[in-house]
């Protein structure tokens, strides 16, 4: 659905003969929790289609206005929609004709890998994932390079090469390649005006008992999710029953488990996104059912929202489909919340279709969350086992 934009970017003129128009615009900075971009204003029951999340304080400039959001300018030729519930307008914020890019440094400590770019301000950005070769590259908007030298210490062990290129006058590209062809998560934020990545190293052992994973069960509390066609069954139900199979499995196989919820809590997305970020895991697992306005629709599918992180998400669903569930899918680009953070894989699972009676038939068994819960481990075991082997 297209939002209509009423007002906001006001052009004058004193004297239409004598005078250029003049463009008023909103200075301020982004706030709140985990504020993000949109491409443009389309929106479906996903909401508009995700740029990037950004950290807080980060400048904005807004030239328009929709209903529920501000248009704001990234670069001379960039623009990208805003939350008004991200945005605190600050007149003090004056936008300058450029920034400049400084001195880097690239380097390593127990766990993690760092690119810290010293910057002129906190400008907006966003990532992108690369595959063959493995890469995460990073748009800085409104940045112009005075960067002559990158220190790079030999204390990292997943970064490869880091080097950047102005693709335009006021965009600065940062590229990172990757020592390994999977990608583990990185994560974007701000100390000051110095932009850090921070890059996850490939687990030293890649077996379930030296790893750490987050299950989260769909819905809960006050979201009851979708409903069975025959029994009126709730989503948060059974999403909880085979997030417990899933969780027992996993333990089984000696793997630590954070469960976003183990009885039928109201979380919304931002708490679950934040409650996972702070745990750090190895790569995360959302279990959901399907639905459909037909009921002959069924199966199983699996989602990715980056591709870098689509070859969990592959191994889940072959293993899956040998239950007999139809495919519905291997999907990508996918715009759920949970599959927004760049810091781990993950991996939405949607077993079957609650709006199919085969399917919810299914559902109905406890024998089948168990066997569930079995090939998603089988998968990422399978998984596993080709990242030793690449």
């Amino acid at each position: 659905m297209v939002r209509q934009l009423p007002f906001i970017c006001l052009l004058y003129s004193v004297s239409a003969a004598t005078q250029p128009v003049q463009n008023i615009f909103l200075t301020g900075k982004t706030t709140g929790p985990l504020p993000y971009l949109e491409y443009g204003l389309g929106d479906d029951r996903l909401g508009g289609a995700k740029m990037t999340y950004l950290d807080t304080n980060i400048i904005i400039k807004v030239v328009d206005s929709t209903k529920d959001d501000y248009k704001v300018q990234l670069s001379k030729n960039h623009f990208a929609y805003l939350s008004k519930r991200s945005f605190k307008a600050d007149s003090s914020v004056i936008i300058q004709p450029y920034y400049l890019t400084n001195s880097w440094k690239i380097y390593g400590d127990e766990r993690y890998d760092y690119v810290t770019i010293s910057l002129d301000e906190r400008l907006p950005y966003r990532s992108i994932q690369q595959i063959n070769p493995s890469k995460i590259l990073i748009d800085i908007f409104g940045a112009t390079s005075n960067t002559n030298w990158i220190t790079q210490l030999s204390t990292v062990k997943e970064i490869k090469n880091v080097y950047y290129e102005q693709t335009e006058d006021d965009i600065f590209r940062v590229s990172i390649e990757l020592k390994h062809a999977q990608q583990w998560g990185y994560s974007l934020y701000y100390e000051g005006n110095k932009l850090i990545i921070k890059v996850k190293r490939q687990p030293a052992i890649l077996e379930l008992k030296k790893l750490k994973v987050a299950v989260d069960a769909g819905h809960g509390g006050d979201n009851s999710g979708a409903g069975g066609i025959a029994r009126g069954i709730a989503e948060k139900n059974y999403t909880l029953l085979i997030a417990k199979e899933l969780e027992k499995a996993l333990k089984k196989q000696k793997a630590t488990v954070y469960m976003t919820r183990e009885k039928d809590t109201t979380l919304s997305m931002i708490e679950r996104i934040e409650m996972i970020k702070m745990q750090d895991p190895d790569f995360l697992i959302s279990i959901h059912l399907n639905s459909s306005g037909k009921d002959t629709i069924k199966g199983v599918s699996t989602y990715y929202r980056y591709i870098g992180f689509r070859p969990l998400t592959q191994f889940i669903l072959k293993r899956m489909m040998q239950l007999g569930l139809k495919e519905f899918g291997n999907i990508g680009s996918f715009n759920f919340s949970l599959s927004g953070p760049t810091d781990y894989p993950n991996c939405l699972v949607e077993v079957a279709f609650l709006s199919n009676k085969d399917d919810e038939k299914k559902i109905l068994n406890p024998k089948f969350h168990k066997q569930v819960a079995e090939k998603i481990v089988s998968g990422i075991k399978d998984w596993l086992n080709s990242v030793k082997n690449n």
